[in-house]
């Protein structure tokens, strides 16, 4: 592995998540989410898809991975959707961990990118919804450091590009400049920190 620092290693973080989904019981597959319109079933199936999607656009293996919408569809889960995210979600670790992933130009979602910039929206999704996991599933959360430094850069960016209204995913919640980075990086991510699941 090349020692170049604007290459992320995104195993810890993956390793976070996969830990978070270990611990989702089956009975609150259909509990809500921050994601509006997903059930905790549906964030899971997103996950297994958008993490397959960015193995292959690491390795610039475009197809039907790559080119589909991740607003296609509402995702979903199947029997073995534990062993099946864990599996993913390793593979993509090691596919990132491959210089030649952060250089030239790849896809995602049906939209061209290069490779660095879809590192950092990999490293973004991948804590961004272990945050959404965490909260519906009232489970501990503590994100890798250099995964969330690299997210709350990109949704930054975006924020200041659109004159920090609009975010990458929809209007930007306000958050207090000495809250922690975790809670400004899901502020910038157009959620509100203090989202809780129905009692």
């Amino acid at each position: 592995m090349s020692a170049d620092p604007t290459i992320l290693d995104l195993g810890p973080q993956t390793r976070i998540l996969a830990r978070l989904a270990d611990g989702v019981r089956e009975d609150r597959l259909g509990d809500p989410t921050p994601c509006p319109g997903l059930a905790v079933r549906n964030l899971l199936g997103h996950l297994t898809h958008l993490a397959v999607a960015f193995r292959d656009a690491a390795g610039k293996d475009l197809g039907a991975t790559t080119d589909t919408s991740p607003g296609s569809s509402v995702p979903d889960v199947g029997p073995g959707w534990r062993d099946d995210l864990a599996k993913a979600l390793a593979e993509l670790a090691d596919a990132w961990r491959e210089p030649d992933a952060w250089t030239g130009t790849t896809r995602a979602g049906g939209i061209d990118l290069p490779g660095a910039v879809a590192g950092a929206v990999v490293a973004d999704e991948l804590v961004i919804h272990g945050w959404d996991l965490a909260r519906a599933t009232g489970q501990e959360y503590v994100p890798d450091t250099a995964a969330l430094q690299a997210a709350y850069g990109l949704l930054a960016g975006a924020a200041e590009e659109s004159g920090r209204d609009e975010g990458m995913f929809g209007p930007v919640v306000a958050v207090p400049a000495e809250a922690p980075l975790l809670e400004r990086a899901v502020g910038l991510s157009g959620r509100d920190p203090g989202w809780s699941r129905p009692a």
